[in-house]
């Protein structure tokens, strides 16, 4: 009930006005003489809280042998009742609590940092990602064991995951497939895409109506992108993580990647702050069983710190698939 249909009620029992009175009992279904009005010089108490499980009228019974009443039963009748009253059409309109909208709900921007890299030890291509937007892996990565690793983002057009492996696998290289996905959009300057092909060869794109910070970079099998940064250390950091744990050939593409995203995050990471992060790695017959290419396929969709937590899952990745990450194959 709201406060304003509180006041209104106390205000009628204490007019002594039998046609109020009698209108009360009408809309609470209780019979006109179980109804007194409150002394004109009782102070009404402060209206209770909502978690209340009766209302009370005060220390003088306002409204005789009903002095608790069921909430819900309260609320429901008296509600049902003001609407039938002979008040003015303007008060009508709309509920007495019910305050017009000041302004629309505003519409959250996605901001995203991604990673997509290849390994040339082992032929092993994949994509990390992290995010203040829930689930991103089932959005971000996009990657297909020999032919290549996608990342789509800002308002992602998420065409370009599968349009893109498809041209890639027709042989056009990471540079091309970006030109063809990005001539045929309409709205290609609010899109973020990264590539990297088989070859290692690397191709990003960043649309001018992308929002600040946004930029990228490409490497030799690697590319670094992000939007709604903190700045331009970002894809920087992530840039020198990759290349130095690549050059010290430490762990795989899989450790490659998930440190790059940390390194991102330490850098400053999305400006928003953090929701979700994903990994994903294909490699031939690299899934469960050898019946798919998907190597590691983790998802962190909603945790305060993703990343930490998408780290963790690799970790027990790499102790339940010993074998796969100590005997990769040679690319």
């Amino acid at each position: 009930m709201s406060l304003g249909l509180g006041k209104a009620l106390i205000a009628i029992t204490r007019t002594s006005c039998p046609s109020a009175i009698f209108c009360l009992s009408v809309l609470m279904g209780i019979s006109p003489g179980k109804i007194k009005a409150a002394p004109p010089e009782h102070k009404p108490p402060a209206w209770p809280s909502a978690d209340l499980g009766s209302i009370h009228f005060g220390g003088g019974d306002s409204i005789s042998g009903v002095n608790r009443i069921n909430q819900r039963t309260f609320i429901k009748r008296t509600s049902q009742g003001l609407a039938g009253l002979a008040v003015g059409p303007t008060a009508l309109a709309k509920p007495l609590d019910q305050e017009e909208p000041t302004s629309k709900p505003k519409t959250e921007s996605v901001a995203t940092f991604s990673i997509a890299g290849f390994d040339p030890h082992t032929g092993d291509l994949g994509v990390a990602v992290q995010s203040k937007f829930f689930a991103v892996g089932s959005v971000v990565p996009w990657a297909k064991a020999g032919v290549g690793a996608i990342a789509t983002q800002s308002y992602a057009n998420v065409s370009y995951g599968p349009d893109g492996l498809e041209l890639l696998a027709k042989g056009k290289s990471a540079r091309e497939t970006v030109e063809t996905l990005t001539s045929a959009d309409g709205n290609k300057q609010r899109r973020q895409l990264g590539i990297v092909d088989a070859k290692g060869n690397s191709a990003s794109f960043t649309g001018s109506g992308c929002h600040p910070w946004a930029g990228h970079i490409e490497k030799p099998n690697f590319c670094a992108q992000g939007n709604i940064l903190t700045g331009k250390e970002v894809v920087d950091a992530m840039a020198s993580s990759f290349e130095q744990l690549q050059k010290q050939a430490k762990g795989g593409l899989c450790d490659w990647l998930a440190n790059a995203l940390m390194a991102g995050q330490d850098a400053g990471g999305d400006s928003r702050g953090r929701q979700s992060a994903a990994l994903l790695v294909v490699r031939k017959k690299g899934g469960y069983g050898g019946g798919n290419d998907r190597f590691i396929d983790l998802r962190v969709d909603d945790h305060k710190t993703p990343i930490v937590e998408l780290r963790r899952l690799l970790q027990l990745h790499k102790n339940l698939f010993k074998r796969a990450h100590a005997n990769p194959p040679k690319g």
